[in-house]
C-alpha cells in the first residue's frame, strides 16, 4: 500500500530500475525481493503472473476494440452450449462497470472503441483492469507525461485508491508536485545509484532538488 516516488535527472537509471523488476532487463548485479523472497523474472509475462505490472506512457490497449474487449483481453469469459463457446457480454460487461464505479472512473459507455477515450480515460481503464486481475506491485513511467491537468488530478487520485487496497505503486515523475501530491516515500536516483531515500513529510522540493543534483547525497550511497 505504499507509494514511492522515482526521481532523478534523465539517465540516472529509473526506467532501468523499472524494467529490472518487471523482468524486461537482468540485472548485473544486486537481488530482486518480492514477498520475502528472491526472484528472477525471465520475462515481463513471468513478472505479470507474479503480480507486477508496468504501465508505460503508450499503455498497451487495443484501440480499435471496446473498454469491456480490452479489459478482459486473453481472460474472456465464455459458457459453451453443445461444445460451441459463447461469450458472456453482459457478465464480463457488468464487471467492467461494477471496478470502475468502485474506481470513481467514469466512461460514457464501455461499448466505445478506446480510439474514441481521453488520455486519462485509457489509463483509468489500465490501471483498474490490473486491480481487478489481482495485482500486487504496480510500476508507473512517467504515466502523465501526455495528459492534461485535470486528468493528471485524476490519475493520481486513482494512484490513492489503488494504494488504499493494500497495493503498491513506483511511480517515475520528473515533476516534483506530483511526487509530493502522492507519495510516501521518494527515492532519488544518480549515475546508477540511490543518492536519497526519504518519506515525503521528511523532505522538501528544494532538498529533493539537491540530491538530484548531487549537491546532497544521502550518507553512503547504495547501490541501485
Amino acid at each position: 500500500g505504499e507509494v514511492v516516488a522515482l526521481l532523478g535527472d534523465n539517465g540516472a537509471g529509473k526506467s532501468t530500475l523499472v524494467k529490472i523488476i518487471s523482468g524486461g532487463l537482468e540485472q548485473s548485479s544486486g537481488r530482486v525481493l518480492f514477498e520475502g523472497e528472491e526472484r528472477k523474472f525471465a520475462s515481463p509475462a513471468e513478472a505479470k503472473a507474479a503480480g507486477i505490472e508496468t504501465v508505460y506512457q503508450d499503455l498497451s490497449l487495443c484501440t480499435n476494440v471496446d473498454v469491456v474487449a480490452n479489459f478482459f483481453m486473453g481472460r474472456e469469459i465464455v459458457k459453451r452450449w453443445f461444445g460451441i463457446p459463447i461469450l458472456q457480454e453482459a457478465e464480463m460487461e457488468a464487471a467492467v462497470a461494477r471496478t470502475m464505479a468502485n474506481a470513481g472512473t467514469r466512461i460514457p459507455s464501455l461499448r466505445t472503441n478506446v480510439e474514441h477515450l481521453s488520455g486519462g480515460q485509457r489509463q483509468a481503464i489500465e490501471l483498474n483492469r490490473f486491480v481487478h486481475w489481482g495485482g500486487k506491485l504496480v510500476l508507473l513511467d512517467e504515466p502523465f507525461a501526455a495528459l492534461g491537468v485535470e486528468q493528471t488530478r485524476r490519475g493520481l487520485e486513482m494512484i490513492k485508491r489503488i494504494a488504499a487496497q493494500g497495493i503498491g505503486v513506483v511511480i517515475i515523475t520528473h515533476i516534483m508536485a506530483q511526487a509530493f501530491q502522492v507519495a510516501d516515500r521518494i527515492v532519488v536516483i544518480r549515475h546508477g545509484v540511490v543518492a536519497g531515500n526519504v518519506k515525503r513529510t521528511a523532505t522538501s522540493p528544494d532538498e529533493v532538488v539537491r540530491m538530484i543534483t548531487g549537491e546532497a547525497l544521502q550518507g553512503q550511497a547504495q547501490q541501485a
